[in-house]
């Protein structure tokens, strides 16, 4: 079920009053996805060079000590910002195949509200409630 690219009207907005991931939601949540993953990925490029470029100036033990501290941060930022772009892909692919938009759990509609805010969600408000319920209850049982 794959589906073709649409132009959007300019300006446009998913509602509640249209059909739910018709072709102008899966595209307008396409595109936002697309977006999201290029600054992720130019970030953390233009995150590297500077990293590198500041290794090769750094002379005296403090400025390398503090180098490699903020080395240290940015790839775990990094990794953090690799698995944001695994997720992104994974809605794209959901786009693609006609799921996105639908809970994993229940299949029922993801509220567009909670796709604006976050457009990797892949549960619903209440589906992902109860996991993290179920994740504090087997915490507190350890």
């Amino acid at each position: 079920m794959d589906h073709e690219i649409c132009e959007l009207p300019v300006g446009y907005k998913p509602s509640e009053k249209e059909e739910f991931m018709n072709d102008f939601q899966r595209e307008y949540f396409r595109r936002r996805l697309v977006r999201w993953k290029e600054d992720i990925l130019n970030d953390s490029e233009e995150v590297i060079k500077y990293l590198q470029e500041e290794g090769k100036t750094c002379t005296d033990s403090i400025d390398r000590a503090s180098t490699e501290i903020d080395l240290a941060y940015e790839l775990r930022s990094k990794e953090r910002a690799s698995k944001l772009v695994n997720k992104i892909n994974e809605a794209l692919e959901k786009i693609r195949n006609g799921t996105y938009g639908y809970c994993e759990e229940t299949g029922e509609p993801i509220s567009l509200k909670r796709l604006e805010a976050r457009p990797v969600a892949m549960l619903s408000i209440k589906a992902q409630e109860r996991h993290e319920k179920q994740e504090r209850t087997q915490k507190d049982e350890e």
